[in-house]
């Protein structure tokens, strides 16, 4: 893995997500991007390359949600509203808890199209902020539980480490309790 974040390529992060991270005033983020040497597209591949614990790496995923009067007014894309959620990479989506957070009547995964218009990025690359559009961010309380997390810089093959207030808050996320309970 190299740790340096630009190489003869460039930057290792996405340039938009580049961008993104100077318009927040977070250009220092650019020098602690790491780009793998594989795609690391699932979070099990992502800690196995950074060496960390798998909650560590947070999972921004895009659902659709329908019916929900805390999103009037958008209009989403094939009828859904694009809602992202911030989730630890060692728990899963409980689809129901998302759904009543937003007082939705129906909430699904979205479809790797909506993704990547929502966003601007392809799934398995999608950094928690910096996207085409903007969306409301739910991040699960999960993410609290460690001092440091690692999220994707815009593409499969680079991460970058941020402490998790500190994230969420350039997010825009809500914090909300939305991952599987094991009981």
């Amino acid at each position: 893995m190299t740790t340096a974040a630009t190489d003869n390529e460039g930057s290792a992060a996405h340039p938009r997500f580049a961008e993104a991270l100077r318009e927040m005033g977070l250009a220092e983020v650019i020098g602690q991007v790491r780009r793998f040497p594989d795609a690391a597209r699932t979070a099990p591949e992502a800690a196995a390359a950074i060496g960390c614990e798998l909650s560590q790496i947070c999972k921004s995923l895009i659902f659709a949600a329908w019916g929900s009067p805390l999103l009037e007014g958008s209009r989403g894309l094939g009828g859904g509203v694009p809602v992202l959620v911030l989730m630890d990479g060692a728990s899963r989506v409980d689809l129901e808890r998302v759904r009543q957070e937003l007082g939705a009547q129906k909430v699904t995964r979205a479809k790797a199209d909506v993704v990547r218009e929502t966003t601007g990025y392809a799934i398995g690359g999608v950094p928690p902020f910096g996207h085409r559009t903007t969306t409301r961010v739910l991040a699960d309380r999960s993410l609290l539980d460690h001092e440091l997390v690692w999220a994707a810089a815009g593409t499969p093959y680079t991460v970058f480490p941020m402490e998790p207030k500190t994230l969420i808050a350039h997010a825009g996320g809500i914090l909300a309790d939305v991952r599987e309970r094991s009981e």
